[in-house]
């Protein structure tokens, strides 16, 4: 699949670069998509959620009533679940909700997810470029020009670039990552892929390893 490369005008350069049917043209495996986005949605969880239980409440143990002639149940501790401010019950307590999955299935799964987009026409491929300085206004032109200003768009460069990341933060419909972070969440998630020229051989050298 031959996709033309783009300036930062919007404008083709007439260059055209291949993308790897490896990479962008596989079958796509659903199920290897579910687990790894699944793992990724799983790694985010903090797993600090804690309440007390009946043990760790401080309150008094001594019997309520006398036990018989009540009509009612006995009643040993104002510990009990039964009461406000009681324990609870089989409350939540902290725990790890990540799990491990294989690289090659993580590899097919963000391999299934870049060949939709390619299927989709959803992706981009920008021409190498830079920036002095940070500025939004910068990068919010470069998104006007590619007809990208309303879109969730998902960039990525072959390198960490911090004028790039700091100029395109602040956009909340905008995420900037590099080749060797990319995962299958951000490319489903975004509606259009930006790959920056340099990028597109460091992710297919990743993905085919």
């Amino acid at each position: 699949m031959e996709v033309a490369i783009v300036n930062t005008s919007g404008k083709e350069t007439g260059k055209k670069v291949k993308l790897s049917a490896e990479v962008f043209g596989i079958e796509p495996n659903d199920h290897a998509i579910y687990l790894d986005v699944k793992q990724y949605l799983a790694n985010q969880r903090q797993g600090t959620h804690k309440s007390k239980e009946r043990a760790e409440i401080n309150r008094t143990t001594k019997k309520l009533k006398r036990q018989k002639g009540t009509g009612g149940a006995r009643a040993g501790s104002m510990k009990s679940p039964l009461f406000v401010g009681g324990g609870r019950v089989f409350g939540p307590r902290p725990r790890d909700y990540s799990f491990k999955l294989n690289k090659k299935l993580k590899h097919i799964a963000c391999q299934s997810a870049l060949t939709y987009k390619a299927k989709d026409n959803s992706i981009i491929v920008l021409e190498d470029f830079n920036m002095d300085q940070p500025k939004t206004k910068a990068y919010t032109d470069i998104l006007n020009n590619l007809n990208l200003a309303d879109k969730k768009v998902l960039l990525v460069l072959p390198d960490h670039n911090k004028n790039i990341y700091l100029s395109s933060r602040n956009l909340e419909k905008n995420k900037v990552t590099t080749a060797s972070e990319l995962n299958t969440y951000d490319v489903l998630n975004a509606q259009n892929l930006v790959l920056v020229q340099s990028s597109v051989p460091a992710l297919e050298n990743r993905l085919t390893k």
